[in-house]
């Protein structure tokens, strides 16, 4: 009977005290923790300690307890030695599991921030189908030989009779070779993530007398930008923050060949409501800077040899993750006249949690009185212009709300970094978001 009740007994006062042990503001303190962290390589991190509770690491080589008997009365201290991921797992009385906190030690990279024009030279992989039009043939019928055999606006065709299609001026000249044969023609081409063959019989064009198939397709694009940022040792860069699309398709355009050069800004259509303003600028085609590998939804990616140093900071700076990202002042880095980059103010007005990559990371709103007065806000011409908050490169402008063009989105520097292959990707965070791109860029 004693013996009985002396279990009871012991039952009831270790139920008691997890049950104080559980209200405590301690307890409730650390119970707030999320469920993830991120740290940066080589910082030192504290957690608060609790009475009777142990606190173990699942990788000490990713990271280290630092008071390893654990002898501190009111926090753990905790050191990342190398990038990777860990988990730290808490023990009450050093049995009861309480809390487990996944962890993720990331690189400490640093850049430096660009705001230079760039011209934008794309070829794509390939030419792209943007339209149909009626071939009048012999008979005086009006037809479309290509539509007739369901290829669609948006396909890109990269093979034509087994032999990549490298321009438009090819692809028109292997369809006259293969008509006057009076043979079809087999095209292979890319739609979504499938690869489709498709057969067509050009027609001769009564007008012309040349054998047509009846599309309009295009092979390249340009355009102006923002260079965001350059890495120094690897030398890659990132670009306008966003995919470049065909104009008319509205589809991604699959990298072939590509180039940037540096840009002038001659003047600026200043943005209105309802009708946004772009950067007015001239190429300098002798004046090539760097390669384009990647077209990816958040910019352009690729390496510079010899970077412009007509940057502000020539430095390089700590780039800031997306949970360090704060509603508040920043700045931005961008050229509306000639050549020079300029610092201006903004305010990031709303900043949106992303565990995943999204192109629409944050909200800014320009409060620099020169830049309201010179551009009305933000144009096109800018998107890539480097977000800079306390020092460190959190993000790149991306796109102008029409209907108010002194405000527009932003997207986080970390989902550039992942496509620029400076950041690996952790399954906790998702995969990068240029695979989709890659399967494009990977047909021979």
């Amino acid at each position: 009977m004693n013996q009985h009740w002396a279990k009871r007994l012991f039952g009831l006062i270790t139920a008691s005290l997890l049950l104080l042990f559980a209200f405590s503001s301690s307890f409730l303190e650390f119970s707030t923790l999320p469920d993830q962290l991120r740290f940066i390589k080589g910082s030192v991190h504290q957690l608060p300690k609790l009475s009777f509770t142990t606190v173990q690491t699942t990788n000490t080589d990713v990271l280290s307890l630092l008071d390893a008997e654990q002898q501190a009365t009111t926090a753990f201290t905790f050191q990342t030695r190398q990038t990777g991921e860990t988990q730290l797992q808490v023990k009450l009385f050093d049995k009861f599991p309480i809390k487990t906190v996944n962890v993720d030690v990331l690189p400490d990279i640093k850049l430096i921030p660009g705001g230079q024009s760039i011209g934008v030279q794309l070829q794509s992989a390939g030419v792209m189908v943007v339209g149909y039009h009626m071939v009048e043939n012999s008979r005086h019928q009006q037809v479309s030989p290509a539509k007739k055999s369901d290829i669609q606006i948006g396909d890109l065709i990269v093979r034509l009779n087994k032999k990549p299609v490298l321009s438009s001026e090819q692809f028109t000249k292997q369809v006259q070779e293969a008509g006057e044969k009076g043979e079809p023609v087999e095209i292979e081409l890319v739609r979504g993530k499938e690869k489709v063959q498709v057969r067509v019989l050009p027609e001769k064009n009564g007008s012309t007398g040349k054998y047509q198939v009846g599309l309009y397709v295009r092979d390249s694009a340009a355009g102006v930008g923002t260079l965001t940022f350059y890495h120094p040792e690897k030398k890659v860069y990132g670009a306008l923050g966003h995919v470049i699309t065909d104009m008319d398709t509205q589809k991604p355009i699959v990298v072939g060949d590509g180039k940037i050069l540096l840009s002038h800004v001659s003047s600026i259509q200043r943005g209105e409501s309802g009708s946004p303003g772009q950067k007015r600028a001239f190429f300098y085609h002798d004046k090539p800077i760097g390669t384009i590998e990647k077209n990816t939804p958040f910019g352009i990616f690729g390496k510079i040899e010899n970077f412009p140093y007509n940057s502000l900071p020539r430095e390089a700076i700590p780039v800031a993750y997306a949970e360090d990202v704060k509603k508040g002042p920043a700045e931005i880095l961008t050229v509306v006249e000639g050549d020079k980059v300029q610092r201006y103010r903004i305010e990031i007005v709303d900043v949106f949690p992303q565990r995943y990559p999204a192109t629409k990371g944050m909200i800014i709103r320009v409060t620099d009185p020169e830049l309201l007065d010179k551009t009305g806000g933000i144009v096109q011409g800018m998107s890539g212009s480097p977000i800079i908050q306390n020092g460190c490169l959190v993000g790149a402008v991306t796109h102008v709300f029409v209907n108010d063009p002194t405000s527009g989105y932003a997207t986080f520097i970390e989902w550039m970094l992942r496509d620029a292959g400076l950041l690996e990707q952790h399954p906790r965070t998702g995969e990068s978001s240029s695979d989709f791109f890659a399967f494009l860029e990977g047909i021979p």
